[in-house]
């Protein structure tokens, strides 16, 4: 059930892209894992855009200092 809400909830987020344009971390940051996931990201077109090149320690997912220079 947990993973299906979160689905759920980045389907809404994705149709509601617009909205989060201009995004900050915690709206980002679905899950609350203190870390913003690809999936996360997808919902603002531009940061998917830079997301290798913020993803500086290259573990795959931003943190909020790595978010931060975006």
């Amino acid at each position: 059930m947990k993973h299906l809400n979160k689905a759920l909830a980045l389907i809404v987020l994705a149709f509601s892209s617009g909205v989060f344009a201009a995004s900050d971390f915690d709206s980002l940051d679905i899950d609350g894992s203190g870390t913003i996931s690809p999936s996360e990201a997808a919902v603002d077109t531009d940061l998917m855009a830079e997301f290798i090149e913020l993803d500086t320690d290259g573990s795959g997912e931003l943190s909020k200092g790595e978010f931060a220079n975006y």
